[in-house]
This record gives C-alpha cells, structure tokens and sequence, in this order.
C-alpha cells in the first residue's frame, strides 16, 4: 500500500523539517482534488488523475497512484465515466490513514 523505501529515501533526502512541509502540501493539494472529484466534477478526470498518480508516487502512496493510472489511461480513452472513483477515493483515504498512522515509526 505504502512504498515505505521510497518515504524513506524522500525524508533522507530533503531533511526531516522539509519532509514535513511536503507531506502537509502534499495532503492540501491531493485533498483539493479529491474533494472535486468526490462532488463528481469530472470535467478534467483525466488531467486530475494524471496529477493525484504523480504526487502519490512521490510521496509512496503506491497502490493509490495504481489506480489512478488506471483510472487516467481509463479517461484517456473515452470513458471517464467508466472511472471507479468511488474506489480510487477509498484507495486514498485508506492509504492517507497508513501512512499517517505509521509515519511517526519511520526512522
């Protein structure tokens, strides 16, 4: 669910104060898409999936980012109605969880 490894590498390579600002902009930013999608604004799916895949593999969230490639190349095809966003925002909201319930053991 979690590239731990990848989490690791991010926070090593920035600093931990840093890590922290891109983890609250990251949460901010994906959350502001996930809220247009959730009220079923899917004028630019492809566009959004195409940036929540982006910013969730940055930050680990691997299975999430999965789905949103699906979901893209699903869109980029001609059925963005077809997108499962339903589970797409579950895949987020379950990760979002693991990860911030498991960030603070991340040494």
């Amino acid at each position: 669910m979690i590239d731990w490894p990848r989490v690791k590498e991010l926070k090593d390579e920035i600093g931990p104060d840093d890590f922290a600002e891109v983890v609250e902009l990251f949460l901010e930013e994906v959350e502001e898409v996930v809220g247009k999608l959730r009220s079923g604004d899917r004028s630019q799916l492809e566009q959004d999936l195409h940036f929540l895949k982006g910013s969730a593999l940055n930050l680990g969230f691997e299975d999430f980012s999965q789905l949103c490639q699906i979901g893209e190349r699903q869109s980029a095809e001609g059925d963005a109605q077809g997108v499962d966003l339903a589970e797409i925002l579950d895949k987020f909201e379950t990760s979002k969880q693991r990860f911030l319930a498991d960030l603070p053991n991340l040494k």
